[in-house]
């Protein structure tokens, strides 16, 4: 069987990448939206690998800030400029995230997030075997600015119990932890 080509949707020094929600707290979807002029891209992912998204990204940048002799200006914070806080573009969702790459690109300082398509299922890949792809490039900037409102995003969900560290609905919460004392 031969393998179908990959459907790449690349975005080199976008307008705007963010992660942004649609929905309540306790039922929101996250997506990575990505824009360049009035070309959109969103796809959803989970709240987890939004969350972890953030931290890989920044831990890159900060490696790059410690590495001697690195010729790329990297921030140690956000960039005021490059803030972030207007709500999602108008979302048309290509697909669900599975797995994500990172990787800096010295060339051009950018860093390089690639979101892979999740398959629905185990015949999914049988039935359409070509691979779909979000790849974004962004330079260091507006990268800080990106972990930076995404961390805000996740933290904006639900309070987390201080006793069992699982979520607290609206609608009440019956914690599982045995109180102590």
């Amino acid at each position: 069987m031969t393998e179908s080509p990959a459907h790449v949707h690349e975005f080199d020094w976008p307008d705007r990448v963010v992660i942004g929600t649609i929905g309540r707290p306790g039922a929101r979807t996250f997506y990575l939206q990505v824009r360049t002029g009035s070309r959109i891209a969103s796809v959803v992912l989970e709240k987890q690998q939004a969350e972890i998204l953030a931290e890989k990204l920044d831990e890159i940048l900060d490696e790059l800030m410690a590495l001697e002799g690195n010729p790329h200006s990297v921030p140690a914070s956000t960039p005021v400029e490059l803030v972030d806080n207007d709500p999602l573009d108008p979302v048309e969702e290509l697909f669900r995230v599975g797995a994500i790459g990172l990787g800096w690109d010295p060339t051009t300082a950018q860093v390089l997030v690639e979101a892979h398509r999740m398959a629905e299922d185990e015949f999914d890949e049988l039935l359409k075997p070509e691979s779909e792809t979000l790849l974004v490039r962004m330079p260091v900037g507006a990268t800080r600015a990106f972990t930076r409102r995404t961390r805000e995003v996740v933290d904006a969900g639900r309070p987390m119990c201080a006793n069992c560290g699982h979520p607290i609905d609206p609608d009440g919460h019956v914690c599982t932890f045995p109180e102590s004392g």
